[in-house]
């Protein structure tokens, strides 16, 4: 474990006396670290991860960063049915930096805009790459999880679910199945000014949202159906329309080819704090976050400072490394879910992910009751506590589950 490791040497004397890549030589250095996501950080094959722990520079295959005290509310057995309404008590108007880390890091690295991990500066700083999944059990085990920054789950027309996954620092060798898009979705990729990966789309999606998007530069659109077939791929694993699939460095290769930009092109981040010290972490908390067809749930391991994700109570494995997905955030916006207009005979919705309503922010085993706002299409989606003050989130993967005002999230 790291807590040894730091104990006999302190590992920044080891990064000052010798090159990570001999340590790599020496050891496979994702073995002194297995409980956490691993970040790539070289194209090709090393992988190291930073972790930031007391004042020194620590690195391991994970993302840690140096423990104060965050924000937080006592836990308790909860059923969460707020409404969508209210609105937090001030609003900052200042970006916060989320790219300023508690401790300074090695040249060419630097804390990645989306997750607050650090990684190499390209990778840190690179373009978000969105990309839509669909929640089937014919789709699962579903490829992509544990390297994306930022996950998104939703509701789709007839109370299905779907998924959106960012990337940014991290390299996924598969993601799929990729399947199309919807207007709230293209709304959250907006915040990242992201290259949106999909198979299509609604006809409003398709002849509305997205090219007003494109117009405005806030996405870089990848749709396999029109102009994003560089990009994808099928499998035979998998039935159709479930087999189509795409990685990271496939999107990349294909963004170049259409001469869209290589960095992160937005003007907001989030604000990060760092992890609390170990001892004053609760022991556990579990969270149940239902759908209509499958049920989201997490589990706290206090000794990652990490929430094992569940899909109908089964531990989520990714495919696309067999490793356990985790989540160090879990936020629950309730959000208003309306009927839209019929598109070729299909019952379509629309989720209201502009506007202000109610929000929770799971976090070191804690929970923040408060309230998320999103001021326009493009602004960044923010969370606030009932004080009005921003919620500074801990550093690394971030699982945002929408779902309508009513919904029974319980935790404990």
């Amino acid at each position: 474990m790291f807590d040894r490791l730091w104990k006999g040497r302190r590992i920044e004397r080891i990064w000052k006396g010798r090159k990570i890549d001999q340590l790599w030589k020496g050891r496979r250095i994702e073995r002194i670290w297995q409980d956490h996501r691993r970040v790539v950080v070289a194209a090709g094959a090393v992988v190291v991860v930073v972790a930031l722990v007391g004042t020194g520079l620590l690195v391991a295959a994970g993302g840690k960063a140096s423990p104060t005290p965050a924000p937080s509310a006592s836990p308790g057995v909860a059923i969460a049915s707020p409404s969508a309404s209210g609105s937090p008590t001030s609003t900052p108007l200042a970006t916060p930096s989320g790219t300023q880390g508690p401790s300074p890091l090695p040249t060419g690295w630097a804390y990645s805009d989306l997750d607050g991990l650090p990684a190499l500066t390209a990778n840190a700083h690179a373009l978000p790459l969105a990309v839509m999944l669909g929640d089937y059990p014919a789709a699962r085990p579903l490829s992509g999880f544990s390297t994306a920054s930022i996950v998104y789950e939703s509701y789709e027309e007839y109370q299905e679910d779907r998924y959106m996954l960012v990337f940014q620092e991290a390299r996924a060798l598969s993601i799929g199945g990729v399947r199309s898009t919807r207007p709230y979705f293209v709304r959250w990729a907006a915040e990242y000014k992201a290259l949106l990966g999909h198979d299509g789309g609604d006809t409003t999606v398709r002849n509305v949202v997205i090219p007003a998007m494109i117009a405005s530069g806030n996405i870089y659109n990848m749709d396999e159906a029109t102009s994003g077939g560089c990009a994808y791929h099928r499998v035979t694993n998998r039935v159709a329309p479930h087999d189509l699939y795409t990685t990271t460095s496939d999107l990349m290769s294909c963004a170049a080819a259409k001469s869209f930009p290589k960095t992160f092109q937005a003007t907001e981040v989030r604000l990060f704090g760092s992890d609390s010290p170990a001892l004053g972490r609760p022991t556990s908390q579990t969270i149940t976050v239902p759908y209509t067809n499958s049920t989201a749930s997490y589990r706290f391991d206090p000794t990652t400072d990490s929430y094992l994700r569940l899909v109908d109570g089964q531990l989520q494995v990714d495919a696309a490394n067999k490793q356990q997905v985790y989540a160090r955030n879990v936020i629950v916006m309730f959000q208003t879910v309306s009927q839209a207009p019929l598109d070729f005979g299909i019952e379509r919705i629309d989720i209201a992910n502009v506007g202000t309503g109610k929000a929770i922010v799971f976090k070191e085993g804690k929970a923040i009751a408060g309230t998320w706002k999103k001021t326009s299409d493009t602004a960044l989606t923010r969370f606030y506590d009932d004080s009005g003050n921003e919620i500074p989130l801990v550093r690394g993967q971030i699982f945002i589950q929408s779902v309508p005002p009513g919904t029974a999230v319980t935790y404990k």
